[in-house]
């Protein structure tokens, strides 16, 4: 991970930072790296990530992606991925979200917890993520894609910062001694119509399950979680796509409600 980029990495980085400007996706960039090249998709990734940060965005977390076996499967890898999340991809519960702000947006439900911690020790526990956890929200991230018609391997969606987009976080903290987070279920509602039902169980089993396999990852690679980081831990059931004026209201069980609506334009 640590190794210089190559020439293709470069060009698969500058392709989808393109279409994150312009708003028009582009091609699947699989062509340019190796099948199923992980440790290259992750490099394009932080050739992205290294360009925002020194254009003033402000690293505030990490997601988690392809918590679902099913998923999984689909992409042909075992283990799920993570991107990067900025503090301009946070939208406030009641603002709208342009429908132009995400590419081929699809909104998920999912746990998010908020760390109080560093979590910088090698080979992290489940005591030292409990430890390190100030509090859970209930979260509805919008995915989208920079790559034409979500046409997407492993490595298009790990280069593409695990096909991430913004995301709505509830307000209501609530501590993980109150709550089941494997047991809670989760309905995902537009305008009162439920479109998505799960559990915690959907999400690797458990979503402290990922939280831990994403505090044991990020320390490989030399960018531990640290206090203050936002964690959104995966899909707790289908993701939904999204259309002009869509209202989305999600409800977890111990955990409360979050809405995500979306604008006309």
């Amino acid at each position: 991970m640590q190794s210089q980029a190559t020439d293709a990495e470069l060009r698969a980085a500058l392709q989808l930072r393109q279409a994150h400007q312009s708003g028009q996706p582009c091609a699947p960039v699989r062509t340019l790296l190796a099948d199923n090249d992980l440790d290259s998709a992750y490099r394009v990734q932080q050739l992205n990530s290294q360009y925002w940060q020194e254009q003033g965005r402000r690293l505030v977390g990490r997601k988690i992606g392809l918590t679902s076996k099913v998923v999984q499967t689909q992409l042909g890898v075992d283990q799920p991925d993570f991107g990067a999340l900025f503090a301009d991809m946070a939208i406030a519960e009641g603002e709208d979200i342009p429908i132009t702000a995400v590419l081929q947006p699809k909104i998920e439900a999912e746990v998010a917890l908020v760390l109080e911690q560093d979590l910088a020790m090698e080979q992290p526990t489940l005591a030292d993520l409990l430890r390190a956890t100030a509090f859970a929200l209930p979260a509805l991230e919008v995915v989208g894609s920079r790559v034409a018609n979500w046409d997407i391997r492993i490595v298009d969606t790990v280069a593409d910062n695990a096909s991430s987009g913004l995301y709505v976080l509830g307000g209501k903290p609530t501590l993980l001694s109150q709550v089941d987070l494997k047991l809670c279920g989760m309905t995902l509602s537009r305008r009162g119509e439920p479109v998505s039902t799960g559990a915690g169980v959907a999400c690797l089993g458990h979503p402290l399950s990922a939280a831990l396999w994403l505090a044991k990852t990020m320390v490989r690679h030399g960018q531990p979680l640290r206090a203050g980081d936002t964690i959104l831990t995966g899909a707790l059931g289908p993701m939904v796509p999204v259309q002009a004026g869509d209202v989305f209201d999600c409800e977890i069980s111990g955990l409360g409600s979050v809405r995500a609506s979306f604008g006309t334009n």
